[in-house]
Parts: C-alpha cells; sequence; structure tokens
C-alpha cells in the first residue's frame, strides 16, 4: 500500500503559487466558486455574494443570500448619480473603500452625532435607530443606497418610516448581525411591500464586513466588470 502523503495532486495550487494578494484572492474565489451552489444568482449579484462568502470565510451562506435581481442595477445607477452611502455605524463606513465610488460619493454615520443621542432619548429608542430618524430628518434617505450592518433597530426603523410613506432609498443592503431582533429585521425587510431592491443575509449572520463587502462590491465598476481586478 502506498503510504498516506500531504503532497499536493498535479494541477493544485500550492503555497508557492500563492505569494502575492491577487494570487491569493483568485485563489480563494476558486474555492469559493467550488463550494458554494451560486447558479440562482444573476451575474453581477453572484459577484456581490462571492465577495460576501469571502468576508464571512463561509460558503454555507449562499442559500441564505436573500436579494431583489434589480439591487446591483439600482445602486449602482444611484452611486453613479451621486447618491449618498448612509451607514448605521462607523465600523461599515469606514470598511467602505472611497476610491472606488464612482461620483465621489459621501459617505455618512451620525451615530456619534449628539443629536442622534438626544433623539434617542426623545423618542425612547436606541441610537441606530435615532439616526435613521435623523436622517430622514434631514432628508437624506431618498434616492439613497442604505447599508446596515450591525444594528438591526436601524433596519427595523427604516422599514417603519417606509411603512408612512417616506420617499425610498435606492436600495437597501441590510445585513445586521446577532441574536436579538437581527433575524426578525432581515426577513422583515424581505417581507416588505415597499418596492425597495435589497440585498441581506438571513438568519442571524451578517454584520459590517459582509456588508461592508457587498457594498465594496456594488460601488466598484471595475469590480462587476473585470474579473482580474482582486485587490
Amino acid at each position: 500500500m502506498v503510504p498516506a502523503t500531504n503532497d499536493p495532486e498535479p494541477g493544485e495550487p500550492t503555497t508557492a503559487d500563492t505569494k502575492t494578494g491577487s494570487d491569493i484572492y483568485r485563489e480563494s474565489f476558486r474555492i469559493i466558486r467550488a463550494e458554494a451552489d451560486l447558479s440562482r444568482f444573476p451575474d453581477d449579484v453572484e459577484r456581490v455574494a462571492v465577495r460576501m462568502i469571502h468576508a464571512a470565510g463561509d460558503p454555507t451562506i449562499a442559500p441564505d443570500i436573500a436579494f431583489t435581481p434589480g439591487i446591483v442595477g439600482s445602486c449602482t445607477a444611484a452611486l453613479r448619480a451621486g447618491a449618498p452611502i448612509l451607514c448605521d455605524s462607523g465600523m461599515t463606513a469606514t470598511g467602505i473603500i472611497t476610491s472606488r465610488l464612482p461620483a465621489r460619493n459621501p459617505v455618512w454615520c451620525h451615530i456619534k452625532d449628539p443629536r442622534v443621542a438626544r433623539l434617542a432619548a426623545e423618542l425612547g429608542g436606541t441610537k441606530a435607530s435615532a439616526e435613521v430618524d435623523l436622517w430622514h430628518r434631514e432628508g437624506r434617505i431618498a434616492g439613497a443606497v442604505v447599508a446596515i450592518g450591525n444594528a438591526p433597530t436601524a433596519l427595523v426603523r427604516l422599514l417603519e418610516l417606509l411603512d408612512d410613506g417616506i420617499e425610498p432609498p435606492a436600495g437597501i443592503i441590510g445585513i445586521p448581525v446577532g441574536f436579538v431582533g437581527a433575524a426578525e429585521s432581515k426577513q422583515a425587510l424581505v417581507d416588505s411591500a415597499h418596492g425597495v431592491d435589497y440585498l441581506t443575509l438571513l438568519g442571524r449572520r451578517g454584520g459590517s464586513a459582509v456588508t461592508v463587502a457587498a457594498v465594496n462590491a456594488i460601488a466598484s465598476t471595475d469590480e462587476l466588470t473585470n474579473t482580474n481586478r482582486l485587490d
């Protein structure tokens, strides 16, 4: 019997083949496409889903990625027209690669704005939900790209405002993480009847890293048109 070895099979990548960042990304994406069933995604959403899986380090999230088919097109068109990106947390905002944004789009997070704390006390809710109210009061939501990666209450409040008939954002990247309210808020996004394009990850999983990965993939024209752009 031939003893088992750890030698790679012929053609299998080795550490020597993945010395550069681009090599590592390319091999990572190959593994993702080999391990995850991406057949249900349109081409533009597939590229975003691959980035989400990469950020999570988990191909098993693929079946739980929920989306409207127009999410990439709606957000891309809005960003090219100069729309802002509204973020629920500093972690989400700082992860967005501004050099990829097509129109020097502003990236706004107001969670540390003193007005948010006062508004939260006034309304009796969380700072994250009050931040959404501040966006609304300042007229920032209409036509924007909303990226929620941490706070389920922010997503819930946004949906409540949509129920009240506010002018909607161009798209919602709503992927909050957590054990309390996260799964419910994302299911409510999917179940809403507002006609707003969305992208989410059902269940408890999510977070700013996955949300940022999705936003960066959508925001970058190169990311969607040039599969060799891996940085």
